[in-house]
């Protein structure tokens, strides 16, 4: 078992979760300009990744960019990871491939803790993807635990790129925005990862 194969109610289920759904749990975020470089990217790559339709497109010309702007804006002291093999309980299902890591640490080689973000993409359907996503969290929480980094919430988010919708687990309970945050405008979902990685 891997993590693309949780489904929302196996995940709460294996890892006796909690949820809260539909309360917006970020506050009021300074807003964070996007750079002209990635206004320039995003205008040509998101209809392309749209034509395309696959989230390998949506990956690379929408998320990626906006991620490495989030690094850029930070001043180099996270990492992105895009594609990691993130194997931390492979007997609990906690193992496989995760679309992206966003760590609070500058090395690039190898995920150090403490990890602060998943972002899993998604060709369509946000729906689908949260059990994958919250299955990548708790991975995650797991993970800095073992690494004596425990921080108080893990965060996560489920995008196609041009909509993204945010989850926040706090020990055993994962709180649900349902609100789904749109790209373009590019500058909230940019204040909220800048906000959220900046260790909020």
């Amino acid at each position: 078992m891997s993590y693309r194969e949780f489904t929302w109610s196996k995940a709460k289920q294996d890892f006796n979760l909690k949820t809260i759904e539909g309360e917006r749990f970020l506050p009021e975020i300074p807003v964070v300009e996007p750079s002209s470089l990635l206004q320039a990217m995003l205008k040509r790559g998101i209809p392309w990744a749209i034509a395309v339709g696959n989230e390998k497109a949506r990956s690379e010309a929408i998320i990626n960019p906006i991620l490495l702007e989030v690094k850029q804006v930070l001043g180099g002291q996270i990492s992105v990871f895009s594609g990691e093999e993130f194997n931390v309980e492979p007997e609990v299902g906690l193992n496989g491939t995760c679309d992206f890591l966003v760590t609070q640490s500058p090395e690039q080689i190898a995920v150090e803790a403490p990890v602060l973000v998943v972002v899993e993409a998604k060709k369509e359907d946000l729906k689908r993807g949260m059990g994958q996503c919250l299955a990548e969290m708790v991975a995650v929480q797991r993970f800095n635990q073992a690494n004596q980094q425990g921080i108080p919430c893990i965060y996560g988010s489920v995008t196609t790129g041009t909509a993204w919708r945010f989850l926040k687990l706090e020990d055993n309970t994962v709180t649900v925005d349902l609100m789904d945050y749109p790209v373009p405008p590019v500058e909230q979902i940019l204040s909220i990862l800048v906000w959220i990685a900046g260790g909020s």
